[in-house]
């Protein structure tokens, strides 16, 4: 052989359909990896030139030609099946040793195909489809391969580790460029670049969700996880996002916000390998942004709104509509009676709109009605839409009335229950209409006709079926049911609803949206806190709307709405409870009576939820107006209007009005006792919620007789192992710390954190806070090691499971970052404790305590680092503020004293310093007693001052005091005994407190 031949046998080109672009990519590589050059060419034959040139121009190209066959292969063009086998013979006659063939195809082939003897590749391991491969076109497969890069395609019949998307779309086509144009921006993003997102942008109908899924068949075998994402509903798309953490095998609880965290996490760190996830209809940017990840991971979004042009990191990239050559092998592929030139003209009839094609086209392989007629129908003007308003049609032509006008009315005269059902199902979510709630509702709750249907499987499926062929809408069948596939869900365009709904009477429209909410109420499960129903309330939430279920005025409709706000609320799902509350709200405060049941348990949930997202003014305004409102309709010891006031109470508590908040309790918890009795769960919950508020008054004494009540009763009529038994204790605990017996609160708090993790894993935000409560006390009582683990651990957890901005997260950083000031990073404890004092700055504004006491800490941190002067003023701040806010006889104003005076001392300002040490050491023991830890602490402070001043022997004395009392209470090797013998100055950390 000369080495011209020698080289054209080293080049090879390998020709597939877009298709089965993984088989291409695969084979290609194990060519490559045996030294051969290889160009890879789509194969996409034009109708409108001659068969003989397409095939022709494949065969002028450098070297041997391979060929990849699939069904897809020889349906491209269309080209008739005698063309294939005439021009492939007569090529082959002239240079058969160009050409050779692999074949993945499962549906027969050209005759002429067995001219090319393809090795089969279908369903073998990778191994064998190498050899197989290697020996069809000449190549000794014993010879050596390069080893396979990182990124090497993987073997098609190997999908990825986790592969979730829609079914491929047999009938797609086109779109190769649009599709490689994709593929090239997503891969040629850099890390610096940031993340890795396309948005999908177009009018509704142009195809860009079929784009999408598309991309992730075609190029799916380059990812190692692949994800499909519903984002057309926040609460949907949350649900969905989560549900890959268990795929991905991490170990994660129940909760959504941890999962997705964990999720987010993994895709940073490219674990498993490379990813991609589809965001399809992602409408609303504001909604979604905070869902997608940063890093590596690739990611496709669909929308028709232009609004993600203005956000960070993402990258619009227009859907047009079909090219004309596409319509025509789309039109031709489908109605295959239509010729070139009637496929034509439908194509520019309906302006190459995919969605309106595919409609035409299944209309017309289905009926024998001539395309001229059908086309002059099209071209019709159209009549008068149903409703006056705004027109449906949008961007899109006159004609589509007319077109989906037809299939409608075929569908009603060849089977009118088909129709009927189709009008129903446009009363759901469009995106994933849950076909399969229809099959399992009560006899009786939908009209006989559609009864009938459902509870006739063979009928049943025949009408789906017929949906499926003559309207715009897509079957999901449920993948485990390969031999038996039952339809699990439909998937109905957006415009092609909108039409079904405005073709429909008032009168029908109120009588179809009755029967979706009756599907709705017989699926709810009635328990929404219940995690076991989570998956079902997700579900229903979507369809809310689209069933007209804020406007109706039945009490089982109305009760399924606040038991799916529930769910989004205990579920965690604040944002997404926020806007269904406030959607709700607004239909519900139109229609119905202000002092309606419904909607007082409706604002109530609202202020709740507006107070668990951190948005306490407008809480409190809700607040107020629903008390007010029950005041003027209900007597004053009416139930409604005390759990009205409780939970105005818990807002003002979080607000830092402790004072008004416990008058609140008061009235509740008395009112409560007087009709229920002194133990019932009413009674309770309010005095509990008295005690708390007693504790951060600062008033330790009184808050423990009520907390202590409260727990021993909990133990007594539920169990100690009840999550509010366990609630109790763990604030009981707390307050034990904060009288200075650490010993105690240690040992509660331990059994507790056991108890706990019996109950749930230590992700559960109970078990979180519980220990960090424990390190907390572990800390006070000297066992720093304990401590500072259990701090590290909780302060990771929460960040995770509750999110970096959640309260008790900022509660639990607060007080690792004053850990490690003292015994670990003081960077990081600086860094830590300046984010959290502006976060609760933004949370709940400047004069809040919590807000005081984080820039009383970020003061000593300031303090470790030298800046004196800095760590004066913040300190003089926090004093001040702290004063104004809680008053001067407050535990945590004289613990801003205490370190306000060291700071002073640290200024030089000594007699400043004794001034405010003298002050603090008194008001410490007439508030505290005078063995209490802060009350030791100002005197050994003051001893320090006094020996500044010259006052030895009066320093000494207070000095003996201390050390003395304190050896007495926490041990001669706690280490603020041992602080006060080597005469280092006493500090004091503000603890925020969990709510």
């Amino acid at each position: 052989m000369d080495s011209r031949r020698d080289a054209d046998d080293r080049h090879i080109t390998i020709s597939y359909a877009g298709f089965n672009r993984p088989w291409a990519a695969w084979i290609a590589h194990q060519l490559g990896a045996r030294g051969h050059q290889v160009a890879l060419e789509r194969w996409d034959p034009r109708v409108d030139v001659p068969f003989e040139d397409e095939l022709g121009a494949l065969a002028r190209a450098p070297g041997r030609v391979l060929l990849v066959l699939d069904n897809w292969y020889f349906g491209l063009g269309p080209i008739p099946e005698d063309d294939w086998n005439r021009v492939l013979r007569d090529t082959l006659d002239r240079q058969d040793d160009r050409f050779a063939a692999v074949t993945v195809a499962t549906q027969p082939v050209p005759e002429a195909v067995r001219l090319l003897d393809p090795a089969d590749l279908h369903d073998l391991d990778e191994q064998e489809a190498a050899r197989r491969l290697l020996r069809r076109l000449s190549i000794d497969p014993a010879r050596a391969a390069r080893p396979a890069p990182l990124a090497a395609p993987r073997f098609p019949n190997e999908p990825p580790e986790v592969f979730d998307t829609p079914r491929r779309n047999r009938r797609f086509t086109g779109r190769d460029a649009e599709l490689e144009r994709i593929r090239a921006a997503l891969t040629g993003h850099t890390p610096e670049d940031g993340a890795a997102r396309i948005v999908l942008h177009g009018v509704s109908g142009t195809g860009k969700t079929q784009i999408a899924v598309e991309y992730t068949h075609r190029f799916g075998s380059d990812y190692d996880v692949v994800w499909w994402i519903d984002a057309s509903h926040r609460a949907k798309a949350r649900e969905r996002l989560a549900a890959l953490a268990p795929r991905l095998g991490l170990s994660v609880g129940e909760r959504i916000g941890e999962r997705i965290r964990a999720v987010h996490e993994a895709a940073r760190a490219a674990r498993p390998g490379r990813w991609l996830l589809v965001f399809d209809g992602a409408e609303d940017p504001a909604q979604l942004t905070d869902l997608l990840p940063d890093g590596p991971a690739h990611v496709l979004l669909t929308a028709t709104t232009r609004d993600w042009s203005g956000v960070p990191g993402t990258r619009v990239s227009g859907v047009r509509a079909f090219t004309r050559a596409e319509s025509v092998a789309y039109v031709r592929r489908r109605a295959p009676r239509l010729d070139p030139g009637e496929a034509d003209e439908l194509a520019a009839t309906v302006l190459d709109l995919p969605l309106l094609l595919a409609q035409s086209a299944a209309w017309l392989a289905a009926n024998d009605v001539p395309a001229a007629e059908y086309l002059r129908l099209l071209r019709e003007e159209p009549g008068e839409a149903d409703d006056a308003g705004e027109d449906p049609a949008h961007d899109y032509p006159d004609a589509f009335r007319t077109a989906w006008s037809t299939t409608l009315a075929t569908l009603r005269e060849r089977n009118p229950e088909a129709a009927e059902l189709l009008n129903l199902l446009a009363f759901f979510a469009p995106d994933e209409i849950p076909v399969r709630l229809l099959t399992e509702v009560r006899h009786g709750d939908l009209p006989p006709a559609l009864d009938e249907l459902v509870r006739d499987p063979r009928s049943w499926h025949l009408a789906l079926r017929g949906l499926s062929e003559f309207t715009a809408v897509r079957l999901d069948y449920e993948q485990d049911l390969a031999e038996n596939p039952a339809v699990e869900q439909v998937r109905m365009h957006r415009l092609y609803q909108r039409f079904l709904r405005e073709n429909l009477t008032p009168e029908e429209r109120r009588k179809y949206a009755d029967t979706a909410c009756q599907v709705l109420v017989g699926a709810d499960p009635r328990r929404p806190a219940d995690t076991r129903d989570w998956e079902r309330y997700a579900l229903l939430v979507p369809h809310l709307g689209f069933a007209g279920a804020f406007d109706s005025t039945r009490a089982a409709v109305q009760d399924l709405v606040l038991n799916c706000v529930e769910y989004l609320r205990v579920r965690g799902e604040y944002r997404t409870a926020l806007k269904l509350c406030e959607e709700v709200h607004a239909h519900w405060r139109r229609d119905l009576d202000p002092a309606h049941g419904a909607l007082l348990s409706l604002q109530h949930k609202l202020a709740g939820i507006l107070r668990m997202a951190g948005h306490y003014p407008r809480a409190e305004r809700l607040g107020l107006a629903v008390v007010a409102r029950l005041e003027a309709d209900r007597p004053e010891d009416h139930p409604e209007l005390l759990r009205a006031k409780d939970a105005l109470g818990s807002t003002l508590l979080a607000l830092g009005r402790y004072a008004q908040a416990r008058e609140l309790f008061g009235e509740a918890a008395a009112r409560f006792a007087d009709q229920f009795g002194t133990e019932a769960p009413q009674t309770l919950a309010a005095r509990h919620n008295q005690g708390l508020a007693l504790l951060l008054l600062g008033r330790y004494p009184e808050a423990r007789a009520i907390l202590r009540d409260v727990l021993q009763i909990r133990q007594r009529r539920l169990r100690s192992r009840h999550h509010l038994t366990l609630h109790s204790g763990a604030v009981y605990a707390r307050l034990i710390r904060m009288l200075g017996d650490y010993p105690e609160s240690v040992s509660r708090l331990e059994q507790i954190v056991r108890m706990l993790r019996q109950l749930s894993d230590e992700r559960h935000p109970q078990s979180i806070l519980a220990d960090h409560q424990l390190g907390v006390s572990r800390r006070r009582a000297g066992d720093y090691a304990e401590a500072g683990e259990r701090l590290s651990g909780a302060a990771h957890r929460a960040a995770q499971v509750l999110g970096p901005r959640h309260p008790d997260t900022l509660v639990i950083q607060s007080d690792h970052a004053a850990f490690l000031r003292e015994h670990g990073d003081l960077q990081t404890a600086l860094r830590v404790t300046e984010a959290v004092a502006g976060l609760y700055g933004e949370l709940l504004g400047p004069e809040h305590p919590y807000t005081i006491g984080a820039l009383g800490n970020l003061g000593l941190a300031v303090g470790h680092t030298g800046a004196h002067q800095r760590a004066l003023a913040l300190a003089e701040a926090a004093h001040q503020g702290m004063a104004g806010a809680v008053g001067r006889d407050h535990p945590w104003t004289l613990g801003c004293a205490l370190n306000l005076s060291g700071a002073r001392s640290l200024a030089y300002d000594v007699r400043g310093a004794h001034e405010l040490s003298r002050e603090t050491a008194r008001g410490a023991a007439r508030l505290l007693g005078a063995t209490h830890p802060l009350a030791l602490s100002a005197r050994t402070a003051l001893a320090d001052d006094l020996r500044g001043l010259g006052e030895s022997a009066e320093a000494a004395g207070h000095e003996r005091y201390a050390v003395r009392t304190l050896t007495d209470t926490l041990g001669t090797e706690h280490p603020h005994t041992r602080d006060a013998q080597r005469r280092l100055r006493p500090y004091w950390d503000y603890e925020p407190q969990p709510l």
